[in-house]
This record gives C-alpha cells, structure tokens and sequence, in this order.
C-alpha cells in the first residue's frame, strides 16, 4: 500500500504531532524513573501516548530494571517484546503489578541515595 502523498502543511503537522507525543512519552517514562509515577497509576492514566508506550519500555524505566531484567519478565510472562501497555490483558496487568507494588515516595528516595551513585559518591565528587 502506498503512502498517501502529504501536503507541505499537512505533513508539518504531522511532525508536529509526532514530536509532541515523543515529549510527552519521555516525560512519562522520567516521572516512571524517579518514582513520582507508579505502574498501578499508569494503568489507571490511560490515554493515546502512555497507551502506545511498548511495555519493555515502561519495565526499562521502573528503577532497579534494566534491558535484561526487562527482558526476563516478558519472557517469563509471555508478552512479545513490541507489546504496547493498551495490548495487556487484565491478568498480565496484575501480575505485573504483583512483581511492581507501590512503595512510598520516601523509601524510593532512601535507596537512590544509599547506592554507589548517592550522598557518599556526590560528597568525593
């Protein structure tokens, strides 16, 4: 199928559109990472960018997961790696939020400050 041919306005539009929904999407994956959003909230959050949000992604951005242990899980809990968060089922959701309860904001912020990368390490710097 061919590509439909895009006006000059129409396709910076489009630009324009698909650079908002990066920002967005980055925003949301740094509010995952610092611990200020919790998996159960994205999941009720909903919406067209976190929606389009590839799960391996999300795990990526919760702290303590990397590429690997990202990886595993979805193996383990046979989600294909291009999953999108709106393609997961009811029972991947809370097996997912099984292996990520919320913690409190303030236990979250002890363990980024107790690492080789905390207090200590800022203070030698």
């Amino acid at each position: 199928m061919a590509l439909p041919m895009l006006t000059a306005e129409d396709r910076r539009a489009a630009l324009a559109k698909a650079a908002a929904a990066r920002r967005e999407r980055a925003v949301l994956l740094a509010d995952i990472k610092d611990g200020s959003l919790t998996l159960a909230a994205l999941f009720d959050r909903g919406g067209p960018v976190a929606g389009k949000t590839p799960v391996r992604r999300v795990l990526e951005a919760l702290p303590g997961v990397g590429k690997v242990r990202a990886a595993r899980i979805l193996d383990q809990m046979d989600i294909p790696a291009n999953r999108r968060l709106k393609g997961l089922g009811p029972r991947q959701r809370d097996r997912l939020l099984e292996l990520f309860p919320p913690r409190p904001r303030s236990v979250a912020r002890r363990r980024e400050m107790s690492g080789p990368r905390g207090a200590a390490a800022a203070a030698v710097r």
